[in-house]
């Protein structure tokens, strides 16, 4: 399918970056980690255990957007890890009928304990309820489990998607 972006979602420390990376790399496509796109005023709040709000979400989301604008007006398909944690912002990320959302799923304790071994990332495992709080699962979605390793998860992706 041309001009395609697979969006790769689902609470923080569930395997977003690495599972899109991955994918992206097996595809010969671009990869945008959404966490690059955020400003340093919501990573600070991150950093200090403050959830973001909707509103601190509202121009990160727009930015998102306009990069999947971007990249399908230069038909370039890409894959972006992001949270898109509500209904709503995964609907500000559908930027046309060729945007797909692959949902990394896994229970609070799988994600704490990734959370935990990680090191040097703004998003503290203390916001991790606050994920799971604000987490609409998504209805149309590939949806995978984050039991299998990140190749595996990249394999059933490909297959889910018929990449």
């Amino acid at each position: 399918m041309k001009n395609q972006a697979v969006v790769v979602m689902g609470v923080s420390g569930s395997g977003k970056t690495t599972v899109g990376s991955l994918l992206a790399q097996a595809l010969g496509w671009e990869f945008f980690d959404a966490d690059d796109f955020h400003p340093l005023a919501n990573k600070e709040k991150m950093a200090n255990g403050i959830p973001l709000t909707d509103e601190d979400r509202a121009g990160w989301l727009e930015a998102l957007r306009e990069l999947l604008l971007n990249q399908g007006d230069k038909q370039r398909p890409c894959v972006l890890a992001c949270s898109a944690l509500k209904q709503k912002y995964r609907e500000t990320l559908a930027v046309n009928e060729k945007i797909r959302f692959v949902y990394l799923h896994g229970s609070y304790e799988q994600v704490e304990t990734r959370l935990m071994r990680r090191k040097g990332h703004y998003m503290t495992v203390q916001l991790l309820q606050s994920q799971f709080e604000a987490l609409e699962e998504p209805r149309e979605a590939v949806i995978v489990d984050i039991s299998h390793s990140p190749e595996e998860i990249v394999d059933i992706i490909r297959k889910g998607l018929e990449l």
